[in-house]
């Protein structure tokens, strides 16, 4: 029990990082060593052995590494970012985004 307990207690942090990166190369190898890492625990947790630990990494690393390139966010919309011009002064809105406050020549 304390060993299911403490592979599902690693497995759980590990879902917390799961989603670092933001181009599918990125996601892909993060979900590869997360994957990695989660398959050998839950190898070892089985107690298969060395056999398991190294079948289990190299299983979780192949699907993290599919499931992580396959679940990239896309990329942000043409008019996300400011359109280059003659802004003199750029403002931000609470969560971030710039607006331009003053502009040359007015």
């Amino acid at each position: 029990m304390q060993k299911w307990f403490s592979a599902l207690s690693i497995l759980a942090v590990a879902s917390g990082v799961a989603g670092c990166g933001y181009t599918p190369e990125q996601r892909a190898v993060n979900g590869a060593a997360i994957g990695a890492g989660t398959g050998a625990l839950l190898g070892a947790a089985t107690h298969s052995g060395v056999g398991g630990v190294l079948a289990g990494s190299a299983l979780g690393a192949a699907t993290g590494a599919i499931i992580g390139a396959n679940t990239a966010p896309p990329p942000p919309p043409p008019g996300y970012y400011p359109p280059p011009g003659n802004c003199a002064r750029w403002g931000y809105y609470p969560l971030g985004a710039p607006y331009c406050i003053r502009y040359y020549g007015y």
